[in-house]
């Protein structure tokens, strides 16, 4: 059974089923990093689950119910009807709604009011086990607290920015929410520059206590629009997800680096021909690049999202 909780702006794939400290138990800790770029031992995350990291998606307001209606056709889901609520530690109203695919989590906003400073920039929500631990880690780390931690409507959070200004939302709920493992685990696309990489590898793995599960220095550019050329690829694991770095010299062709979340399905010109069904544009057409079967969508309201075909 689903016990629902609606998303703080800290969650759009929303983070993993809290268990709260001392109170509510714990969750087993994470393994320390077989593979780290950093000589700081790892410590042990507070992460809960995948399904409980969301992707935050932020559409206007009158593509809202679009956006949804669109995704779950696409791939399927559950949800309840959104509510308008504040979620941040200023005066604002959004649009709120939180879908459970199986491919990933999301936490959909569409502001009504101005959107406040830096809501927004945050690409994930990730949920802690003990929220002020969390958040200590992830300074300790070298992440800077962006947001400090405030209340909202169904419990706390805080923004914190990891070094190449990778933002994300960390949050924790008074009431434990309990959400139906992934069919598959998205993926956290991150665009670096080579002098941000390592800075950012140091303390992301640490924060994370994730491991470095393939480096590879010549990726076929084709799968950034680059045919021809060669860039690194980075793939992490972590308890709090998988976590693709692509570093390049930022000249990337649209959309590359626009999407923040790619999706692992079972067939990827199935997929791509649902979300067309159902309003998406596909701005990559699917092919076969770099060994894997991949395309680019734009959902309504303006959503870039990448999939690819499972392992």
């Amino acid at each position: 059974m689903v016990t629902w909780s609606w998303p703080r702006l800290g969650t759009v794939l929303l983070t993993a089923g809290m268990l709260i400290t001392g109170a509510c138990g714990t969750a087993p800790s994470a393994a320390p990093p077989a593979n780290s770029t950093s000589n700081t031992p790892a410590i042990a995350a507070q992460a809960v689950g995948p399904q409980y990291d969301s992707v935050h998606v932020y559409v206007a307001p009158d593509r809202f119910d679009d956006f949804v209606h669109s995704w779950l056709a696409t791939f399927g889901g559950t949800t309840k009807p959104a509510s308008v609520v504040d979620v941040t530690p200023t005066a604002s109203r959004t649009r709120s709604q939180l879908i459970l695919s199986p491919v990933g989590t999301l936490s959909v906003f569409g502001y009504v009011t101005p959107t406040p400073y830096p809501f927004g920039s945050e690409r994930t929500g990730w949920l802690l086990r003990d929220f002020d631990a969390g958040v200590k880690q992830a300074r300790d780390s070298g992440a800077v607290l962006q947001v400090a931690p405030f209340d909202d409507p169904i419990g706390r959070d805080a923004i914190v920015e990891f070094p190449g200004g990778v933002n994300t939302q960390l949050y924790w709920h008074t009431t434990v929410p309990s959400y139906p493992a992934l069919q598959t685990i998205p993926d956290n696309r991150v665009y670096l520059s080579p002098d941000a990489v390592d800075a950012f590898l140091s303390s992301y793995l640490r924060f994370t206590g994730g491991v470095v599960a393939a480096d590879d220095p010549k990726t076929d550019g084709a799968v950034i629009g680059k045919p021809g050329t060669t860039f690194r690829q980075i793939h992490v694991t972590s308890p709090y997800g998988n976590t693709v770095v692509s570093v390049s010299d930022g000249h990337l062709p649209y959309p590359f680096g626009r999407e923040t979340a790619g999706y692992a399905v079972g067939d990827v010109a199935e997929t791509v021909g649902k979300a067309t069904a159902a309003g998406a544009v596909v701005l990559v057409p699917r092919g076969r690049v770099g060994g894997g079967d991949s395309a680019v969508l734009e959902f309504p309201g303006g959503y870039v999202a990448e999939v690819h075909r499972s392992a």
